[in-house]
């Protein structure tokens, strides 16, 4: 079962993705898992990496594809795999179909103001790193951690105007990749509102064990 998966940032894909991957024995991988890899096992792909990321430029498409492509040849993947962060754009998209078959494209559906919701109530503690939620996930304590105590704060990339800007990114750059996959008919809609024990329930009936 070779899967992508795609929604916004805030859709709970990742939270899902490890789920999934336990419970269906494959492995989730993201590109910046494989970007960390490799850079830590100083491949020669790993190190051309390190020098890209250093100068704070952006890792191209050929480089990104040629890491993934090296990923999936890995014995881990026989049975499927999850692919999360990847591809980015149409461009990948056909790089990968020249690597591998892809089952379904696994779309997590979620409107922005629910993400912007979702991202601007989480709060962070600033001593042991625990999340919480102002609405889901509330503090017994307003403002103060319940495992440690300590002060909580919002990340400046969960601030409402920063989600907003990384929504309209998303919408631009990945957007046309749900598009790209309907036309192929392995799109496959999951509702991203309700809570993540209802959305694998959702997954299982549409992806049953084999």
């Amino acid at each position: 079962m070779n899967l992508i998966f795609l929604g916004p940032p805030g859709a709970g894909k990742g939270t899902l993705a490890v789920k999934v991957a336990e419970e269906y024995k494959i492995p989730h991988i993201s590109t910046g898992d494989i970007f960390r890899a490799a850079i830590k096992n100083k491949t020669e792909l790993g190190i051309k990496v390190k020098a890209i990321i250093d100068a704070g430029d952006l890792v191209s498409d050929d480089l990104t594809v040629a890491l993934v492509k090296d990923r999936l040849a890995q014995d881990d993947t026989k049975k499927g795999f999850i692919l999360d962060g990847f591809p980015r754009t149409i461009p990948q998209a056909e790089a990968l179909e020249d690597i591998t078959k892809i089952d379904a494209a696994v779309n997590f559906d979620i409107a922005d103001e629910a993400v912007v919701e979702r991202l601007s109530g989480r709060r962070v503690c600033k001593d042991c790193g625990t999340n919480f939620h102002i609405m889901f996930n509330k503090t017994k304590i307003e403002g103060k951690c319940d495992k440690c105590g300590g002060d909580l704060y919002t990340r400046d990339d969960d601030k409402i105007e920063a989600i907003k800007n990384r929504l309209v990114v998303y919408r631009k750059s990945t957007a046309p990749l749900i598009n790209f996959y309907k036309t192929k008919g392995n799109l496959v809609d999951i509702d991203a509102r309700p809570a993540p024990a209802v959305i694998l329930k959702e997954f299982e009936s549409k992806f049953p064990h084999k």
